[in-house]
């Protein structure tokens, strides 16, 4: 049973673009970890290298058809694992059913995602303001699903300087954007110390979206 299941979801739609669906995967949530964790057996999470030449603070991973990774050369996907030069996971079904129908609840009908990046957030970690723009399609949205201890997500404009919006994200949130936002800059402020009665202190961040 999943101890947040009784929150109602609410869906918000902001003026940048972004849908915000509160409590859209709470239901779902124990399926998701379930699936998570065979995930994780295969393909274990890991500091990707960025260009500069340092370990990411978020550990990652991937499962889908492309993987997302980071090393000295700069960001990318990928069909195989760095880590074992093995195909990424498949795309657990549950994954793909709550990305599809976030997708379609948000107005993208017909999502198809290929590539899910699985980030790892501790208490002290952050991910600066980025954008998506790896993928081959931007036609396509970018939906997000919080697991875990929350955190507070900036969504920003077409420029870094564009001052954000900022939403709280608790276990089983989801935010979409596509569109005309699709390559707006966002990101996670400083995971601040709390615990989850699953997870602990760590946030996982499901990101779905069509890379090839």
């Amino acid at each position: 049973m999943d101890l947040f299941s009784n929150v109602e979801p609410t869906h918000q739609t902001y003026a940048t673009g972004l849908v915000y669906l509160r409590g859209f995967a709470l239901n779902n949530a124990p399926t998701l970890l379930a699936d998570l964790n065979q995930v994780i057996a295969v393909a274990p999470l890991r500091s990707m290298m960025t260009p500069m030449g340092y370990p990411m603070s978020v550990a990652t991973t991937s499962c889908g058809s492309l993987g997302w990774v980071g090393d000295a050369k700069g960001y990318g996907y990928s069909h195989v694992d760095p880590q074992s030069l093995l195909p990424w996971p498949a795309m657990p079904e549950s994954f793909l059913q709550l990305a599809e129908n976030a997708a379609e609840t948000a107005g993208f009908k017909d999502f198809c995602p290929d590539a899910c990046l699985i980030n790892q957030y501790h208490i002290g970690t952050k991910m600066g303001l980025h954008r998506d723009k790896d993928e081959r399609d931007f036609t396509q949205p970018i939906v997000s699903v919080s697991l875990g201890i929350p955190a507070r997500f900036q969504f920003g404009g077409n420029k870094r300087s564009d001052k954000p919006i900022q939403i709280l994200l608790n276990h089983g949130d989801v935010v979409v954007w596509g569109g005309a936002s699709r390559m707006y800059y966002h990101g996670i402020m400083t995971v601040q110390a709390n615990t989850h009665p699953i997870l602990g202190n760590k946030r996982i961040n499901l990101t779905f979206r069509k890379a090839g």
